[in-house]
């Protein structure tokens, strides 16, 4: 992992380990709670859960490391000249912790010029912890993690998610009615980091999604990469977070995806 002056190799991954794992045990305090809800839009949601998680992620992040930018999903933008920004998502699923369907994840990416270096993922009612750095292989609960073996689109297992926008609403649908017949199934469960993760793990074979934002896709994308798997857009071609489509697979199965999305 690239490091920076007073760091070690783990400094980072210890210390956004510890804050993720912080940040779930907020979440998972307030599961059977009363909130406050509050609407960002027609169907995108933010709870006092959310706000109270990622607080307590920017606070040990900032601790550690109050040279680097912080990009978090609720609380804008922490600027800075450091060439490190950490991408953070402190519910990814809000709506299905809201009604209380177990979908749910924490994200958060650690990016140092334009690269992904580190990143997890955290189910915490599931207690599952995805975790990846660069070049060191993808692990869940401290166990190596890598993609599927499933050569063909036909006996595929994918997932997808819908956007918040529902004007956006009827392409996603017709992406989902064009592959459902050539698949063995589509789930679709809401969280964009936990399916990433999930493609990573083998229990996905591929995802695709547009309108997604770079919180959503930074750490998701560096597990899939380092399990083995591919990532890319709708074109097949190099993933950008800041682009918002993007298509993850085990990479046996990326060309005839990406074929038949477009």
């Amino acid at each position: 992992m690239k490091t920076e002056a007073g760091t070690t190799d783990n400094t980072f991954l210890e210390t956004a380990l510890s804050a993720v794992r912080s940040a779930g045990r907020i979440v998972r305090e307030n599961i059977d709670t009363v909130f406050r809800v509050d609407h960002k839009g027609a169907t995108d949601l933010v709870t006092e859960v959310d706000l109270a998680a990622e607080k307590e992620i920017i606070a040990q992040l900032s601790r550690a490391f109050p040279e680097h930018r912080i990009a978090a999903e609720e609380s804008g933008r922490k600027k800075g000249e450091s060439d490190y920004v950490w991408w953070i998502d402190p519910i990814d699923g809000t709506t299905n912790f809201v009604h209380g369907y177990p979908c749910y994840s924490i994200s958060v990416a650690l990016e140092c010029q334009s690269e992904i270096i580190l990143g997890i993922v955290y189910d915490p009612t599931r207690d599952e912890l995805f975790q990846a750095v660069r070049g060191e292989g993808a692990q869940l609960n401290g166990c190596p993690i890598t993609v599927s073996s499933v050569e063909t689109l036909s006996e595929s297992l994918l997932a997808t998610g819908f956007p918040y926008d529902r004007a956006l609403r009827g392409r996603a649908l017709s992406l989902a009615a064009r592959l459902l017949p050539r698949v063995q199934g589509i789930r679709r469960d809401g969280s964009a980091a936990r399916d990433l993760a999930y493609v990573a793990a083998g229990r996905l074979d591929g995802f695709w999604e547009f309108g997604l934002k770079p919180w959503d896709t930074a750490a998701g994308r560096l597990l899939v990469e380092e399990a083995g798997g591919s990532v890319s857009d709708f074109k097949g071609e190099a993933f950008d977070i800041h682009q918002g489509a993007v298509v993850a697979t085990n990479r046996r199965i990326h060309a005839e995806l990406v074929a038949l999305l477009n």
